[in-house]
């Protein structure tokens, strides 16, 4: 299972060619296409085929209708692929940053058409921002797919998708990627280059297409051998059944009759049995979204933002104060000393001041610092 995320300026392409894979490789079933496509033919959009079955499934999701989640989801012959954020959403760069978006790779949309690209990549524009965001909250991998090879003043050229290509990895360095190791990949989302076959409109063009270059990535290691993490999403109180917090298993595993200890608070109570999909486990694992049952706790001892962890195994605890990197996206004025901001960390929210700011650190060259 290889969880991404979809990024890039507004109108890349990102719905359209995310909507083209589920499409082709996913779980959508071939009556809610059918549906999709005669109701776009109706309003006369079916120039927007695929971003059309995306937007259908955010609505339908957005009004709070369950949507089946095997629709944001699409295999290649080697991995399980989970798209996390629906491209385009206005959270998108909270959710990105709140942690319910650890992405284990990034696919970056890049518009090739002429004035395209230049507004993306501009200073206003959203490539550079998301591609820092992603290299900061972690997202090591990275696909580039330089989309629109088909649009009228890019015609599938090979000299366009070379200028784009030497711009975006002089980027894509000074954030921190290394970009020998990222395949860039030239696309079109809407007709189809390049996405699950290769391309006869691209024939010097020598590299993996999408689904190929997906099936490259190294599956990330799920870390079940270190302590238990489970930061809380959100804690229910069921009837019949009592307290039941819910989370994302990070780090560790979870088990019924286990004594969990929940930070920063040292409450410790035994774990009755853990769920996932309404159904029982015998233990739980990274990556795991999970509803567990605990004894002689009221709702209102826990919280959002609260880590589950094994009592006699390095149990969580809270901090006064720790010393952290921070990386300054924007910000209209100056940070000093004092400075008092809101820390998201993992699923909690927290006012917090810098104590000290103790040096400043060039991203290029980590090892150079100017002390303050």
């Amino acid at each position: 299972h290889i969880s991404l995320v979809v990024i890039g300026h507004v109108d890349a392409g990102k719905s359209t060619t995310t909507g083209h894979l589920i499409y082709k490789c996913g779980g959508i079933d071939k009556r809610t296409i059918e549906k999709f496509e005669k109701e776009a033919a109706e309003l006369g959009k079916t120039s927007f085929k695929y971003a059309w079955v995306l937007d259908n499934l955010k609505a339908e999701r957005e009004r709070g209708i369950t949507i089946d989640i095997a629709l944001w989801k699409f295999e290649s012959p080697k991995y399980f692929f989970t798209v996390i954020d629906a491209p385009g959403h206005r959270d998108f760069i909270k959710n990105m940053i709140t942690g319910t978006s650890q992405a284990d790779c990034a696919i970056l949309v890049v518009a090739s058409g002429v004035g395209e690209f230049e507004a993306g990549i501009s200073k206003e524009g959203q490539t550079r921002e998301h591609a820092l965001l992603a290299f900061t909250l972690g997202v090591k991998q990275m696909i580039v797919a330089i989309n629109k090879m088909d649009d009228s003043s890019v015609m599938y050229g090979q000299a366009r998708y070379e200028e784009i290509k030497a711009e975006v990895t002089t980027y894509l360095k000074k954030v921190g990627y290394k970009p020998a190791k990222i395949p860039f990949v030239p696309i079109s989302g809407w007709e189809g280059d390049n996405m699950i076959e290769k391309s006869g409109n691209m024939p010097w063009y020598k590299g993996p297409y999408l689904l190929e270059a997906l099936d490259t990535l190294n599956a990330p290691k799920r870390p079940s051998d270190k302590p238990l993490r489970l930061p809380l999403q959100d804690v229910y109180k069921i009837g019949g059944i009592g307290t039941v917090p819910v989370g994302r298993v990070e780090t560790g595993v979870i088990k019924p009759g286990m004594i969990a200890t929940f930070g920063p608070v040292g409450l410790s109570t035994e774990v009755k049995s853990v769920e996932m999909h309404h159904e029982s486990l015998p233990e739980a694992l990274p990556g795991d979204n999970v509803g567990f049952n605990v004894k002689n706790v009221s709702v209102k001892e826990l919280r959002r933002g609260f880590v589950a962890s094994d009592s006699k195994n390095d149990p969580a605890k809270g901090t006064q104060d720790f010393t952290a990197q921070v990386i300054v996206l924007n910000h209209p004025g100056q940070i000093g000393n004092g400075y008092s901001p809101v820390l998201d960390c993992h699923t909690a929210h927290v006012a917090c001041k810098f104590k000290e700011i103790t040096e400043k650190m060039d991203r290029r060259l980590p090892s150079v610092s100017s002390s303050r």
